[in-house]
């Protein structure tokens, strides 16, 4: 299983991957598990957010970043800052 990559991409790399036309998911702040049945990439817009894997080091991250998550994956997310993020599963 493949674990979570962030990185910030430049507003050109965002826009050639087509991402503000990616579907968007909000949230309060909140705990809860949760499993990826397929990859997800997300690019939050707002808030920020502490995840820890199962298997794994917790990570941070929050709006401006570009986060991968591994289909198969089970985790605790904890929204620390409202959450609105563009997102699509493949």
């Amino acid at each position: 299983m493949g674990e979570i990559k962030i990185r910030k991409p430049s507003e050109g790399e965002i826009s050639e991957m087509g991402v503000r036309s990616w579907p968007i998911w909000e949230k309060e702040t909140s705990v809860f598990d949760w499993h990826y049945d397929s990859n997800e990439d997300c690019y939050l817009l707002e808030g920020r957010v502490r995840v820890t894997p199962e298997s794994g080091e917790t990570v941070e991250f929050g709006a401006g970043d570009y986060v991968s998550f591994p289909a198969g994956m089970s985790c605790k997310w904890e929204i620390l800052e409202d959450v609105k993020k563009h997102y699509r599963l493949y």
